[in-house]
């Protein structure tokens, strides 16, 4: 165990302004001032990744602040190297908080003569001397058996939950929809926190990477939607899921999405959709073009990955978090009287 009760930050350059946020919501929740150590995270010329720690970290409880999202290998190196710099240098434990966990979607074998990538990821990070992961919304539960470590999973929904009922005075008329049958356990979690009806997009592949044909089950009629997933990359099936729901009768589109990846022509494509809104977490560093979208937001996580790290550190309840009792008090300057 630590030495110390006060844990220490180091930042990686996958989403910096995530870091420094936290480190803010910490001196609120502490009353002292926290600031990430301070280090240099550079590449030499061929690319190589260096790592320098310019503070004694010995017998330290760090946390390494890293998303693993695009460029992926680029952001995953950078985690791994800061950890065998920090256990080299006798940091007492390391966790990494990785708020985008990349190469989720590689958890298990498709097809014949298919890596399980999620699972060498997993054995990377123990190797290089990381003893904990803090992490949001993996992509399928079964990645923290994966581990051998402990992993604390933390969930968007309760956020989105205090997001909807601050936004949507009257839920009367709001309906969540899971984009596919594989999402209905986390659609129905939030439908369950907001007391809203659930139904279900039911979309067939002729072969992978295109819908070949999508059916709403349940009556979305007269119903403000909102569609609850964990990652949107191109954004083309989130957005003919919207088509399709609207067709059904829908009278609005709204879309609840925790990792916005958001590649290639995503960013377009929401633009001239026809949902009202997608709402994103800043669990990956929103790049300039979705900070101009009209129709995206993006809610903030700091506030819980701050006082889990605080949970961590003290040794005191991280599932505590998905508790609205406690989460609502956390966020009471972006939501108040939630």
């Amino acid at each position: 165990m630590p030495t110390t009760t006060e844990p220490k930050l180091i930042a990686g350059n996958a989403n910096k302004p995530l870091a420094t946020t936290i480190a803010k919501r910490m001196s609120m929740h502490r009353g002292i001032k926290v600031v990430p150590v301070d280090a240099r995270v550079e590449r030499f010329n061929d690319g190589e990744i260096f790592v320098e720690v310019f503070e004694n970290v010995r017998g330290e409880d760090m946390f390494i602040i890293q998303s693993t999202s695009n460029p992926a290998n680029d952001n995953l190196m950078e985690l791994l190297i800061m950890s065998d710099a920090l256990k080299r240098s006798s940091a007492a434990r390391i966790t990494a908080v990785i708020p985008y966990f990349g190469y989720a979607r590689q958890d298990r074998r498709t097809k014949a003569r298919t890596p399980i990538s999620a699972k060498l990821v997993a054995n990377l990070i123990e190797e290089a001397g990381i003893e904990r992961v803090l992490t949001m919304d993996l992509h399928a539960a079964q990645i923290q058996g994966f581990f051998d470590v402990p992993v604390d999973n933390l969930y968007a929904s309760p956020i989105f939950a205090l997001d909807i009922l601050h936004h949507f005075k009257d839920m009367s008329d709001v309906m969540v929809v899971s984009p596919d049958v594989g999402g209905v356990a986390r659609a129905r979690e939030l439908a369950q926190r907001i007391k809203a009806p659930l139904s279900i997009v039911d979309k067939r592949r002729e072969k992978p990477g295109e819908v070949a044909e999508m059916t709403v089950i349940g009556d979305v009629k007269g119903k403000k939607c909102i569609i609850v997933d964990d990652i949107c990359d191109t954004a083309g099936t989130l957005c003919k899921a919207a088509e399709v729901i609207m067709a059904a009768g829908a009278t609005e589109v709204h879309s609840y999405i925790t990792h916005g990846v958001l590649s290639g022509p995503a960013v377009e494509r929401i633009t001239k959709s026809v949902m009202k809104s997608l709402v994103i977490t800043d669990s990956i560093e929103p790049t300039d073009p979705v900070k101009k979208c009209k129709n995206i937001r993006i809610v903030p996580t700091a506030p819980m990955f701050a006082q889990a790290i605080l949970n961590i550190s003290g040794g005191t309840s991280v599932s505590s978090l998905f508790d609205a009792d406690t989460l609502a008090p956390i966020y009471e300057g972006m939501y108040p009287g939630a």
